[in-house]
This record gives structure tokens, sequence and C-alpha cells, in this order.
């Protein structure tokens, strides 16, 4: 096989699915005609690592160079061949190959068992309810993580299931440590990664190798198997692109990177990557060349072509996840956040409805930057092409929408084109809480599969939500999580805490407000973060506005994105954050909530100024909605059957019809005047019959009022009425 370009995603990201970068690519390429190929490295290497002969080569490295050991890996050592003899199956239970060896793996004297587990009997309480499969999933995660801490202690420091060294690419001002770990021997880890990279070379034979970095957990790999290539393989050149070099090497200086890499290109990949195969294969200059750093003269140099543009999201094809090793990822269950489970268990194909943030304003994010900054929207039906093309591929109906955050409006349109194509179909995404996510509007999501969102509260302090331009309240936030959750659709929040001129007062408050929250039902899945400064966020360009001071006012020569910090006014953050994960972890399975706050913490914490009531209060006090004449209105339901009835009441005899629908859970019953119930009829029928399935509210109206010649708002506010908008009539 000789190819063009071949694409690596280096160990490690995730265990249970690919990361997308490489698909994209790949479909982009599509379009071109341009052939390549791409490998997740990572889920080769644990693959090998994870494997009956895996097992025996480890132990073999340990027994022949370690000498003293710590008490729990003697005891993992001792169960050698427990590990050998087992590993095969679990990896295949894991892979959903093997399902029935639950039944052995939740018996006590299937698996060896080492320090991991000691934590078993503190997470009874969570995973009781499980079923067999998932307690047997979280017990197979332990013990691997038992054979991780074996791997730690005795042959590299390094590893971790999803990141290696990520030590190394974290913050990492200079390139100066990176550099000189580049020069040590290898080590047991990199030996398997460089034997799987020459493999894959030897099978591809590429002009190009392209090496995705999303993390500072690829960062080492990526360096390492380009360290390979250049050596071994001196005619292929080496390009990186990627999350980590998007937000940390923009203003890269140190020449020293480029003895690995030839390019490394900016933002979104398609453009750069036409003109770097291009300029490769000779056809155009280096000039050409489209947001690519390279070396020349012994200096870091940027060349950005403003002639060639960039390519609208619907020109960049459906993302292509061929050649990736799809039925062989594991599914692993290593927490109980409900949210942080679905990143890490099935396999979920990524998608994109818009690029960019249609929001783009909140002061703690990189919003300068292009993949937030330019907003550009796909069409509904082109992404639910995409969702049917990817389906066919990869034979997997589930979707992540990874968007900054998914517009209301746009979700709206794929939801009714997936309702409308009869697609069966289960899919999340990233949200703001705004007030767009009406009852109704979750409703439509809910049948159109979404199973899950999550979304910035950030912190529960309507004073810092203002300063962080984030343009919504506590009070929106606990209704819209209501409307979700009444929909059956999970609510994630992500929190933050430390962010600049944040009192304590502020802080707890704000843990207060998460608190009733959770107790209220309206959350399901929280995880709290502490506030880190960016470079290209408004506070890390305008420190001085937000009362904050950059620790080193210098720019590093290799990675810049988070800006060490201080505030003026002294405030130390980090003290909060065992008290306000202990807590949420509680809340998250419906207990403590009675604890008083300040017991979370072991310092002096002040009382909570938020009233006890308070979000009972805002989802009390719900503001009376007035249809607009341009929504547009659905209906979900089944086609109704009619039966005809009279009615007496004070001597007159009323002529009646009972609506009846047939509901996957029940048989409903709703009683409306006859001449009503005819409309009704007719009006489900012309929804189906229209292409759109959808009507406008001021076109219902006058289809009842022309049909029946009565007031159409008295029947919209009646009880029959508010029975069928309850089943299924939505105005969106």
């Amino acid at each position: 096989m000789n190819t063009t370009i071949a694409f690596i995603t280096p160990p490690f990201t995730q265990l249970n699915t690919p990361y997308p970068a490489t698909a994209y690519i790949k479909g982009f390429l599509n379009t071109l005609n341009i052939d390549s190929y791409q490998a997740d490295l990572g889920i080769e290497v644990i693959l090998k690592l994870f494997s009956k002969q895996g097992l025996i080569d480890l132990f073999d490295y340990v027994h022949e160079h370690i000498e003293e050991v710590s008490p729990n890996i003697h005891r993992i050592l001792a169960l050698e061949e427990d590990y050998i003899s087992t590993i095969d199956a679990v990896i295949a239970f894991l892979q959903g190959k093997n399902s029935t060896l639950a039944h052995a793996i939740v018996q006590e004297d299937y698996l060896p068992r080492a320090s991991r587990f000691e934590q078993l009997e503190e997470l009874e309480w969570a995973f009781g309810s499980m079923g067999i499969q998932d307690k047997a999933k979280h017990l197979s995660t332990l013990y691997l993580e038992d054979l991780s801490d074996l791997i730690v202690e005795t042959v590299d420091t390094n590893f971790g299931f999803s990141r290696y060294a990520e030590r190394l690419g974290r913050s990492a001002h200079t390139f100066d440590e990176m550099y000189e770990a580049l020069h040590q021997p290898l080590t047991y880890i990199d030996e398997i990664t460089l034997d799987l990279l020459q493999q894959l070379i030897d099978k591809t034979n590429p002009k190009i190798m392209g090496f995705s970095v999303p993390f500072p957990g690829n960062l080492y790999s990526s360096f390492r198997c380009a360290q390979y290539i250049k050596k071994n393989y001196p005619h292929i050149k080496i390009t990186m692109g990627g999350g980590f070099p998007n937000t940390e090497l923009r203003s890269l200086k140190d020449v020293r990177v480029f003895e690995f890499f030839d390019f490394i290109t900016l933002d979104d990949g398609e453009a750069p990557l036409e003109n770097l195969i291009l300029y490769v294969e000779g056809k155009i200059a280096q000039e050409e060349l489209k947001r690519t750093l390279i070396a020349k003269d012994n200096e870091v140099v940027y060349i950005n072509n403003p002639l060639k543009r960039d390519y609208k999201q619907a020109e960049v094809g459906t993302p292509d996840y061929s050649d990736l090793l799809l039925t062989e990822y594991i599914s692993v269950i290593e927490v109980v956040n409900p949210m942080h489970r679905m990143w890490s268990d099935g396999r979920w194909n990524k998608l994109t409805m818009a690029h960019g943030c249609y929001w783009g304003k909140c002061t703690f994010c990189d919003i300068s930057l292009d993949y937030i900054k330019v907003y550009e929207p796909i069409a509904a039906k082109q992404i639910v092409d995409r969702m049917q093309t990817l389906i066919e591929q990869t034979g997997e109906t589930g979707f992540h929408f990874v968007d900054e955050a998914a517009p209301p409006a746009l979700m709206r349109e794929v939801a009714l084109e997936i309702i409308r194509r009869k697609l069966t179909v289960s899919w999340w995404t990233n949200i703001r809480f705004e007030k767009s996510f009406t009852k109704d509007l979750c409703l439509l999501l809910k049948a159109s599969g979404c199973v899950a969102v999550s979304g910035g509260l950030e912190v529960a302090s309507d004073r810092l939500l203002k300063l962080i331009d984030k343009g919504v309240t506590v009070e929106q936030v606990a209704r819209v999580n209501r409307n979700f959750t009444e929909a059956g659709i999970l609510v994630h929040a992500y929190l933050m805490y430390g962010f600049p001129t944040q009192t304590a007062q502020e802080t707890i408050d704000s843990l207060e407000m998460v608190r009733q929250l959770f107790e209220a039902g309206v959350m399901q899945s929280g995880f709290w973060h502490q506030f880190a400064m960016t470079a290209h966020s408004p506070v890390g360009m305008n420190p001085e506005e937000y009362k904050v001071e950059r620790v080193n006012a210098e720019m590093g020569t290799f990675a810049n994105n988070d800006v060490p910090h201080v505030e003026m006014n002294g405030a130390i953050h980090d003290k909060f954050s065992f008290g306000l994960k202990k807590s949420l972890f509680n809340f998250m399975h419906g207990m403590c909530f009675d604890m008083p706050l300040h017991e979370w913490f072991d310092f002096k914490v002040p009382r909570t100024s938020i009233s006890p009531d308070y979000i009972f209060t805002c989802l009390n006090d719900e503001p009376l909605t007035v249809c607009k004449p341009n929504q547009k209105v659905v209906w979900l339901g089944t086609f109704p059957y009619i039966e005809y009835f009279e009615k007496k009441k004070k001597n007159r005899v009323f002529e009646m019809a009972q609506l009846v629908f047939y509901t996957k859970k029940e048989t409903i019953g709703v009683d409306v005047d006859r001449m009503v119930g005819d409309w009704f009829v007719h009006f489900v029928e012309t929804l189906k019959e229209k292409a759109s399935q959808t009507m406008t509210y001021q076109e219902m109206k006058k289809s009842f009022e022309e049909f029946t010649n009565e007031d159409f708002e008295l029947f919209w506010y009646s009880k029959p009425a508010q029975a069928l908008k309850d089943m299924a009539l939505l105005v969106l």
C-alpha cells in the first residue's frame, strides 16, 4: 500500500471510542480523492499490553529487572498466573463479545484482586442497584487499574489509560523537560508503541505522517513517534495538528521542536493539510502553506497564505471511521458519575452541528481563537445525512455532537429531521442553559433520541455569571434543567470555582445552589473545575480588569495557554477543592442534603446567604408563556381514533367525541366537542401529509376557527387541549 498521508492518534485518549479528529480529516480528504490511512495507536498499545502474551512479557520483564516492590505489587506478582489466565476473557467481555462472562466476574473468586478493590465496599451502595453487566464492567475496570498500578510502579511511571506523560505536556512553558525526556532510554510503553508504529509505516508506506494531538496526555508519545520516524524513515514528512497545538503552540519559538516535526498546522485542518500535501508533492511553493509553522534559517516561521480560503462546513464531507478498530474498543465504568460514564462506556460516533460557538462571549473561554470565534452551523438535513452515512459505515446508532454549544434552533431542526426519517438513534451534546429550551423543545429532543446534555452552570452566582458574561441566571438554569429532566434527558453541569474576585461567601452560596438543584431533582450529574486562566480568553488578555496578575509576564518559548496567576486580593481557592467534590459526590447519589455545608470543609467557611427554598421558588414561579404566531406546531403522538357519544347536561344533549390514542405505554382518551374532535383528526391528517410535518401556531389557529367557527383561544386553554399538549402536541 502506498498512502499519501497516514494519520495517527498517539497514546492515550479514550478506551471506548476513537477520538474523531482523524476521521473528520479523512472524510474531508475523501472529497478531494486524496488517499489516507488512520490509526489509533492508543487502543492498539492497550490491546497489545493487556493480552495474554502482553502480560507474560510484562511479568517476565518485572521479574528480570525489578528487585524491590510495594506490598500491593508483591500481591499482584504472586497472582501472576490468575491475571494471565483471565486477561483475554476480560478484554473480550469489555469489548462486548463475551457478555455471559459477567456472571463469573461478579463472583468473588474469578478476578484476582489488589488494592483498587479496597474501595469496593465504599462504593457498594452506589453500585448496589446495578445490573450484573454493569457491575461486572466496574469490577473489570478495577482489575485493569490494578494492572495499571503494576505498570506505573515497575516499568513506566508515566502510564495512564487515557493519558501518557501528561505532566510533561501540561503547562510546559519551555521545551527543556520534554527535550530531556526524549533523550532518555525508551520506556517499556515506548517500545510497544514504536513496534506498532513500525508495522503501520511498513504497511502503508506514507509520504506524510500526521499526528493528531488533542491533549497534553498525547504530546510525549507524538514526539517519541516523530523521533523514531526521523531516525528510521527520514524521507517521510511529519506534521502535527489538533487541540494541543491549536491552543498551546500558537506562539512557539523553540526551534528544537522541528528536530521532530516538519510542520505544525493550526486551527481547522482541512485547508492547511490540503496545501501541505500539495507542497510535499512539489505542486505549490512553501509560501503557499496555510496556517503552518515551520523551521527556516534556524527560526520558527509562521506561514499563512491569505489566498487559500477555508472550507465551509457543508464542504468538508462526512467523517470516515474506516481503518480504525471499531469493534476492539473497550467499555469501562470507572466512576459513578453518570455523565463521565457516558464518556467511557459504549461507542459514540462523533459529529458537529455547528462550528464554533453561537454565544462566544464567556470571559474564561478562548473566544479569540477561530475554533470558538468562527460560528458556522450546518444544515439539519446534511447533519442527518451524515448520521445515516455513519450508521451504515459503523453499525453504531449512538452520536456525540462535539459542539462548543449546540444551537437550540438547529437542535430543533435536527430532531424534527430525525423524527421525519423515523431513525432510531441515541445522541447527546453540550449546550448553554438558555431559556430557548422550553418544556416542548425538550420533549421533542427526547423523542428524537436525545439522552443527555451537558452545559456550563460554571459559578452558581448571578454576580459572577454576569462577570463571566454567561448570558444566563441561576433561576433560568433551574427551569431549563427541570424541562430537560421532566422530558427524561440527563443533565450534567460543569461547575467552576476560583473565578477572579470570587469570595468565600460566593463559593459557599454556589455550593448551596448546587445542593438545592440536586435536591429538587433537576440535575443528575456535575463536576467542579478550578478556574484556569488561558492566554486567549478575555481574562487572560486583560487580567487587570478582573483583578488578577500573571505570575510570569514573559511568554514561554514552547506551550503558552495556561497562564499562572494570583488574585490581587490574595484569595486562595485550592482549599475548597476537596469539600466541593466530596459534597457533590454525595448529592449525585441523593445523600447528605441535610448536612450543614460547613461540615464538608476542614476550615472555617461563612454561612450561606441563599434562602433554603430559593430553587423551589424559582421552579414554582413559572412566567406565563404566550405562543407566537410563527412558532412551529408538531404532533408527536399516534393517529387518533374517534368515537362519538352524547352527553346530557341540564336537559340539553351535547354531541361529543372521544379521541383515543394508543401510546407505547397506555391507552389515553380525551373527551371533546364533536366538532373539535373532527377538527383534530383533520389537523393530524394535514400534518402527516405535509413534507415538514409541522405548521405554524397561526396556521393551526386559523384551521381550527375555519373548521369549527369557534374561538381558538377558549379551546387552547381548556382541559382537553392541555391533555393533548401534555401528551404530544408541541409548540416550538
